[in-house]
């Protein structure tokens, strides 16, 4: 079982899942299908959720059980996946009696958060499954329970006075709280630094100073970016300088995560780094015709648009230039704009709007300040001494 990209007519892919003959599995791919176009959502969700339901199918095979009615066993699943090396859960596996222990003996090689997404994309499959009548019903019941609202915020909970009830899945690993995982200012500038072109410095600040993620900023516009100080004779009321977050289908396989519609402000910085790749970009006359913000302009196809997995390359070979002690990532880069709003004062749900978060689930994790902040802010508090004038 592997999973396996789709490209339509249209231009458009989505993920499914081929078996050992590399035939379609069908029930697999009518699901993907609907995560692609029927929630409308991202290829890279597909692609998540296609790799997850490739190795339950997987362990169903090895195991000769039944994926229709394998839920029954999910903890035997769940301790395969975070113990199976890729001798056991990978492609060339041997189906038959592999020799190679996949349990608690072994170190673990998956981590609570992998085995969390692998377990939310085969719950989806087999919900799926149960609608279309391949999957028994009592699979729900072996997957969720039913739970009340009550351990819910108050904000979290209906409007309705009553107690409301709610699917909670059965199975998950607990996710252990980590720091933000951010890019330092000092690896900024760095990555800055080490840009040989004014485009590769637009990119960067488009993470670090605006917090847009590669499939955002591939799928920008040179209509989305409002960088006047005032919009209103271009019709939109947004104000100051800023670009606009639209979700598309566009050519470059880029693609907005958040279905609304977002205003991002930026800073001066951006609006200069954007005011010099203009001119580098009018040099370049296949770069005309192109209504894409970003596009190819030192490698084929000139003047197409960039595509997502060109700006890991990107910020790959600028950490290679700029000779940092780890590898940055473009999320982290995103990360530390998140955080750097919040180190300013910014209140969460500022953050949740900048960055495009669905949910403030998301956006928790800004809340978790580094130890340099709880300093300062314990320093910001004023003493007794300093407040009656007493010599202590």
């Amino acid at each position: 079982m592997r999973a396996f990209p789709v490209k339509l007519p249209s231009g458009v892919r989505y993920w499914t899942v081929l078996n050992e003959d590399l035939v379609v599995i069908e029930g697999a791919d009518a699901f993907l299908r609907q995560v692609r176009f029927g929630r409308d959502g991202a290829e890279s969700t597909s692609k998540a959720y296609a790799g997850g339901i490739a190795l339950f199918l997987r362990w169903c095979r090895r195991t000769g059980r039944d994926w229709r009615t394998a839920a029954a066993d999910f903890g035997l699943f769940m301790t395969w996946l975070r113990h199976a090396p890729k001798e056991v859960s990978g492609l060339n596996a041997d189906p038959v009696g592999a020799e190679v222990l996949a349990g608690p003996g072994r170190e673990p090689v998956r981590g609570a958060r992998r085995i969390n997404a692998v377990l939310t994309a085969v719950r989806g499959f087999l919900v799926h499954a149960v609608t279309a009548g391949e999957a028994p019903q009592q699979v729900l019941a072996q997957i969720y329970e039913l739970a009340d609202d009550l351990d819910l915020p108050l904000e979290a909970r209906g409007e309705d006075a009553g107690m409301s009830w709610r699917m909670r899945a059965r199975h998950r690993l607990h996710e252990p709280e980590e720091p933000v995982d951010r890019a330092s200012d000092e690896e900024i500038v760095a990555l800055l630094h080490a840009c040989l072109s004014a485009r590769d410095r637009l990119i960067v600040l488009l993470m670090a100073r605006a917090g847009l993620r590669r499939g955002e900023m591939c799928g920008l516009r040179r209509s989305d970016l409002h960088l006047m100080p005032d919009s209103r004779p271009l019709g939109c009321e947004a104000q100051g300088a800023h670009l606009h977050v639209i979700r598309r289908d566009n050519p470059n396989g880029a693609w907005a995560k958040s279905r609304r519609q977002r205003a991002v402000p930026v800073d001066f910085l951006l609006v200069q780094a954007y005011d010099q790749y203009v001119f580098e970009r009018a040099e370049i006359p296949q770069a005309q015709a192109s209504d894409f913000a970003l596009i190819n302009l030192f490698r084929g196809p000139v003047g197409a648009p960039m595509r997502p997995d060109a700006i890991n390359d990107l910020i790959t070979a600028l950490c290679s230039r700029a000779r940092l002690d780890r590898q940055v990532t473009p999320h982290q880069l995103r990360h530390a704009y998140g955080s750097n709003v919040v180190d300013a004062g910014g209140t969460i749900d500022e953050v949740q709007e900048l960055l495009g978060h669905a949910s403030m689930r998301s956006t928790q994790v800004y809340l978790h300040p580094d130890p340099a902040r709880l300093r300062a802010a314990v320093e910001r508090v004023p003493s007794p001494r300093r407040m009656d004038g007493a010599a202590w």
